[in-house]
């Protein structure tokens, strides 16, 4: 529903990581907010999270995802935001129920991209070769496609990702093409990913809205930035991960496509070392993403995923 005149609001605070690709994402989702409601102010929070500050660690080891939005969140709770702007596979799976996910925008690109300054594609890369990524999933997939490749953890931000790769200390690095593409800097990517290759994250390429669950009018000022499809997908890869692995950090892919007005989903739990891989994939109703998910876990789970996931405690 839009808001009627009444409850155009006045002024909408965003917090934001102040990373650019998080300052990108908060601002993109400002000039919407500007042409929806020209009256409007719509400022930006800048803050610096836990997540932002641990980079000489994987993510897996110090907290996951949830290292990415807890100030935000903080923010939201004290009244000094009134909407956080996520990256939504940086969203953990489980949110606390004071919080709620309002808007869901439409994805970009949801696929991996091969970035190298030397290479054309992963099957160009010579044996021994390091390849740089932060991702559990990501590791798992290239150690069982490409195991005589070298995987190398690499934090940071997308300009400091880069600039490591452009140091020589990896041969190439794999990173979300939505980012590369958001941030003008599409000419980097070498290949893009297909899913078959390196299936994506819940919720990857898409932009969350999130806000305090307590505050109806601020999901309803929300509302018109809600894309149905992306929303109706993301919520099925998420409920994937969700019946899996919670909130943990474990080597889990899960995507959706909108395909004739149905949901092909497709999903995968693995050991980091890529040596056992359960997969799945289903089509089933766009009305109930959540209940797809949760089938397509359950396949995964016929197919060993418990063991894998086990093994990884």
């Amino acid at each position: 529903m839009n808001p009627t005149k009444n409850q155009v609001p006045e002024r909408i605070v965003i917090a934001t990581r102040e990373s650019r690709l998080a300052l990108w994402q908060a601002e993109h989702v400002r000039d919407l907010l500007q042409k929806l409601y020209p009256a409007c102010r719509v400022e930006l929070l800048g803050m610096t999270t836990r997540g932002d500050q641990i980079l000489d660690r994987p993510l897996a080891k110090v907290g996951g995802k949830g290292l990415f939005v807890k100030e935000l969140e903080t923010a939201l709770l004290d009244g000094s935001a009134d909407i956080a702007v996520h990256s939504m596979k940086d969203v953990p799976m489980e949110l606390p129920p004071e919080f709620a996910l309002v808007a869901t925008g439409p994805r970009e690109v949801p696929l991996d991209a091969f970035v190298s300054g030397k290479y054309a594609s992963l099957d160009d890369l010579p044996p021994g070769a390091v390849v740089g990524t932060s991702s559990l999933r990501r590791e798992a997939q290239l150690h069982a496609r490409f195991p005589y490749l070298a995987v190398a953890s690499l934090r940071g931000n997308l300009d400091t990702r880069l600039r490591k790769l452009d140091e020589g200390q990896y041969d190439a690095i794999i990173l979300a093409a939505a980012g590369l593409t958001r941030l003008g800097l599409k000419e980097r990517i070498r290949a893009v990913l297909p899913a078959e290759v390196s299936l994506p994250a819940a919720g990857q390429g898409a932009l969350g809205i999130e806000a305090v669950a307590s505050r109806p009018e601020v999901a309803a000022w929300l509302a018109p930035l809600d894309d149905a499809a992306t929303a109706a997908c993301v919520r099925a890869e998420r409920a994937v991960s969700r019946a899996l692995a919670g909130s943990c950090e474990v080597p889990l892919g899960a995507y959706a496509e909108m395909r004739d007005g149905a949901l092909w989903l497709r999903g995968f739990v693995a050991t980091p070392d890529g040596t056992r891989m359960a997969h799945a994939e289903l089509t089933g109703t766009a009305a109930e993403p959540e209940a797809l998910g949760l089938r397509l876990a359950a396949e995964l789970r016929a197919q060993g995923a418990d063991d894998i996931l086990a093994a990884l405690g």
